[in-house]
């Protein structure tokens, strides 16, 4: 079984701030990790691997130190890693990045099964795998949290929902975009994180004219959104104060908090 996951690069949120004047993130000094859900996406199609034998090829889609995050896939057990890392491909929307995913995804061709996360911590739009779908035209399942049984031209797994769950069969190849609940996803090696960084890497990095598409068509100059200004919203506090005699203001208390329903 050949299975491919798209991964992705992101700043630890926890410790990410807005720049007040410019509205940007400020990225110096802020760790990077592999996107939460994608580790999930990672772990699931190394299990896969090691049950149904077959490869598994990471991908994604940034600038070159992306290949910290690529060489721990690696670490993790991945077969092979492929970065997209060039000028034309910056300042992608949605659709221009999995128009650009697409278009690697075909060039690797073979696959069974493609993994990813459900949505990435930085843009929260849980839009890339099933446009990427889409554009493949294969069958997609999202919200993933088991995978059930797994058999030559069809899966069987359950999706969550709000209050439960449904059991979805789809054909193969299909994508699937998972959440947290699948697995826990395991360390990397030392000795494959060195494996990684050796001459003969297995860490490709292809470019807009490796996967045969124009600038026009990636990038900014291929997106149809394109973000005009982020800023953080500002919250103001409101307060009341009661005075008087301690059991009059408990009593009023008591009935503030019945009617804004905390009690």
């Amino acid at each position: 079984m050949n299975i491919i996951v798209l991964i992705k690069q992101v700043p630890d949120t926890t410790d990410v701030k807005l720049d007040p004047k410019t509205g940007s993130l400020i990225r110096e000094g802020v760790e990077s990790i592999i996107n939460p859900d994608d580790r999930h996406a990672l772990e699931a199609a190394i299990s896969l691997k090691k049950a149904e034998g077959g490869k598994v090829t990471v991908l994604s889609m940034g600038p070159p130190q992306t290949i910290d995050a690529l060489s721990e896939a690696i670490g993790m057990g991945a077969n092979e890693a492929i970065l997209l890392s060039d000028s034309a491909f910056a300042g992608a929307d949605t659709w221009s990045t999995s128009f650009t995913l697409g278009k690697s995804i075909e060039k690797i061709g073979g696959y069974d099964l493609i993994f990813c996360g459900r949505q990435a911590i930085d843009g929260d739009t849980a839009q890339i795998g099933p446009q990427v779908a889409d554009y493949l035209h294969v069958p997609q399942v999202t919200y993933v949290f088991e995978i059930e049984k797994i058999q030559k031209k069809n899966i069987i797994v359950k999706k969550r929902l709000e209050d439960g769950y449904e059991r979805v069969q789809c054909n193969l190849p299909a994508l699937l975009t998972v959440i947290g609940e699948l697995n826990v996803p395991r360390y990397p090696m030392v000795g494959r994180l060195i494996d990684a960084c050796k001459e003969k890497s297995p860490i490709k990095i292809w470019n807009a004219s490796d996967i045969g598409v124009q600038a026009k068509d990636v990038g900014l100059e291929g997106s149809f959104t394109q973000v005009i200004k982020t800023f953080a919203p500002k919250f103001k506090r409101q307060g009341e104060m009661l005075e008087g005699d301690a059991k009059k203001i408990a009593g009023t208390l008591v009935e503030k908090l019945k009617e804004n329903k905390l009690i």
